[in-house]
């Protein structure tokens, strides 16, 4: 028997947050932190691999896998669907894996939902929000990138505003003003969820 289930660490944060760079950092802190690879109707961009970054699907098998009942979540995000797989986390926490999820604040919020209504998906279940210092700062990691046009960067400021609106839905927040300190913090609360004692399994000090 493993010594305690496995969590889920839902992770959320704008465009433009940092929070890619986070989580790679963390996940060379932490090779056993296991990654959701969710499911998108969008196209591969340079340098991502099917099955590795993403799943890449067309809309109708994500469809398809809607109407299957095959995701533990799924949403629309910018004219394009993405989606977490159950089959991507619970047979994982089942053997004691952790899993992150990286997915946006509509897809974590279905399922906060959804634990709400399941103890047992409640007790599994960590969120996490990355969020910048001031969306001034946010505005100016966007503009920083010089690949996408005005119109495209308005888009995602509005996005962003809308989503760190729904900070309070989560339950840690981590800023990333200072990369080192933002890391740092997150694998804090890494450390902290593998010792939940609502997770472990059987009696340590029973007779």
């Amino acid at each position: 028997m493993n010594q305690r289930s496995g969590c889920v660490i839902v992770l959320s944060g704008p465009s433009g947050v940092g929070k890619s760079t986070v989580v790679g950092r963390i996940r060379e802190m932490y090779p056993d932190l296991e990654f959701s690879v969710s499911c998108t109707t969008r196209k591969p961009r340079p340098g991502e691999v099917d099955h590795v970054h993403y799943h890449f699907i067309e809309e109708e098998d994500f469809e398809a896998k809607v109407a299957a009942g095959e995701f533990i979540e799924h949403a629309g995000v910018f004219a394009r669907r993405y989606g977490t797989l159950k089959s991507e986390v619970l047979q994982r926490i089942s053997r004691g894996a952790d899993v992150l999820l990286d997915i946006d604040v509509q897809g974590a919020l279905q399922i906060r939902a959804a634990a709400e209504k399941n103890p047992e998906l409640a007790k599994v279940c960590e969120f996490v929000f990355v969020g910048p210092p001031a969306v001034e700062v946010l505005e100016k990691r966007l503009r920083g990138r010089a690949t996408e046009s005005e119109e495209q960067i308005l888009l995602r400021l509005a996005k962003a505003k809308e989503e760190l609106s729904h900070w309070r839905d989560y339950d840690y927040l981590v800023i990333n003003d200072d990369l080192e300190t933002a890391v740092a913090d997150f694998a804090g609360l890494i450390r902290a969820f593998r010792l939940r004692s609502c997770r472990m399994n059987g009696g340590r000090f029973d007779d």
